[in-house]
């Protein structure tokens, strides 16, 4: 898409995707690409310990 596709769009009602689980291995797998690899993501046992109760996912991930 150009630029000038992506400024139609600008106040138009766009529609979301289907809905997908984020499981653990997906977390993992975003970790390794992204070279973020903090505890809070990865690591379940952890992350339980914390205010969380378990891992989260990125932004990015979840966008």
């Amino acid at each position: 898409m150009t630029d000038y596709a992506y400024a139609a769009t600008i106040g138009q009602t766009l529609q979301p995707s289907d809905w997908f689980l984020i499981e653990q291995s997906r977390i993992n797998q975003f970790a390794d690409v992204t070279l973020d690899h903090q505890y809070i993501h990865i690591d379940p046992e952890r992350a339980a310990q914390t205010d969380l109760g378990g891992t989260i996912a990125r932004g990015f991930l979840k966008l």
